[in-house]
């Protein structure tokens, strides 16, 4: 299948040079590669001049076009008519050498399939066959267990645990993420995955864009996408195709701002998928947001960066207090 690599990028060339890099040593190479470029400086396009990468067309946008969801949205009117798979990274992503082969490899295996996730390894660590003498204190999925993270423990402490599997989102949303489907190297049918590690048909964004309410840092974006796109057809992750994520901190929002992205955006995804939500759904959700507010700021005793943990608490509170009077719009 020809495909093309879409990474949208803001002030980060050295950790694009490093995905870059590691795009060269994939046994599948990318047909068309497009860096879609928010800086506002010219230290991205300076590097990608002094490093030849095959086939890599690179665009600097103007402030009208900045931002995740707009930048995504500009790279796919760039694509080559050709293309059949449009993958996304983040820019601070290193891929396995086999990352693209398992990726284009699920569509064949999956004709239905108009989405397929990559599988990220080195964010949890899983042990597989292990008879953990304390189930409350992991997590076990396919023959496979992870430490259980706090929050899920009390959570099941308040019957808050989400009760479907993981990649899925529960009637009171507060899902468990992709990082809870084991390093199994199967594929798992989802209903959403992370934007930074994705692919999609081509002919999906015929009918679907990335939307415009997610603006700058876009956190959720991927999973409002993703959501839209379930109702279609099946999505799937193949945790097969590895790759490793390495948080770069260059242009990341403010803690204070990334709280109340926590609550409005995460308010958002719920209703995409649930419109009218039952009341002993509103009450879960609201309670888990509580709960989860209140560890954020329990976990400033014990981290390292209390200043961070504190100003997403209040932005959290903030933003859950702005749902009052002010609730997100959806347009579909």
């Amino acid at each position: 299948m020809i495909f093309t690599l879409i990474v949208c990028t803001y002030m980060r060339p050295k950790a694009l040079l490093t995905l870059l890099n590691s795009v060269v040593s994939q046994t599948l190479y990318p047909d068309e590669i497009i860096i879609v470029d928010g800086s506002v400086n010219d230290e991205t396009r300076v590097m990608l001049e002094a490093n030849y990468f095959n086939n890599l067309n690179y665009y600097l946008v103007e402030a009208k076009d900045r931002g995740l969801t707009r930048q995504r949205n500009f790279g796919i009117e760039k694509v080559n008519k050709r293309s059949e798979i449009v993958c996304f990274l983040d820019d601070d992503i290193i891929l396995d050498s086999n990352y693209f082969k398992h990726i284009i490899a699920t569509y064949s295996l999956y004709p239905e399939a108009l989405a397929v996730g990559g599988y990220i390894t080195n964010e949890v660590h899983w042990e597989q066959n292990k008879k953990p003498t304390s189930i409350s204190d992991y997590f076990c999925f396919d023959d496979w267990c992870r430490k259980e993270p706090t929050r899920f423990k009390v959570r099941r402490m308040f019957g808050l645990e989400p009760d479907v599997p993981p990649g899925w989102l529960p009637s009171f949303s507060h899902m468990r993420a992709i990082g809870f489907l084991p390093p199994s190297n199967n594929i798992y049918e989802v209903e959403l995955f992370m934007g930074g590690v994705s692919s999609y048909r081509m002919a999906v964004f015929k009918t679907i864009t990335f939307s415009d309410y997610f603006e700058g840092y876009g956190l959720y974006e991927d999973a409002d996408f993703c959501l839209r796109l379930a109702k279609q057809e099946p999505l799937y992750v193949n945790t097969a195709a590895r790759c490793t994520h390495h948080h770069a901190v260059e242009g990341r929002p403010n803690m204070f701002k990334y709280g109340q992205m926590v609550i409005r955006n995460g308010w958002y995804i719920w209703r995409v998928k649930y419109s009218n939500p039952g009341l002993k759904s509103k009450i879960k959700w609201h309670c888990t947001a509580l709960l989860l507010t209140i560890l954020t700021f329990l976990g400033c005793i014990q981290s390292n960066k209390r200043q961070a943990m504190f100003m997403e608490g209040l932005g959290r509170i903030f933003g859950w207090c702005k749902l009052v009077f002010d609730k997100p719009k959806i347009n579909y």
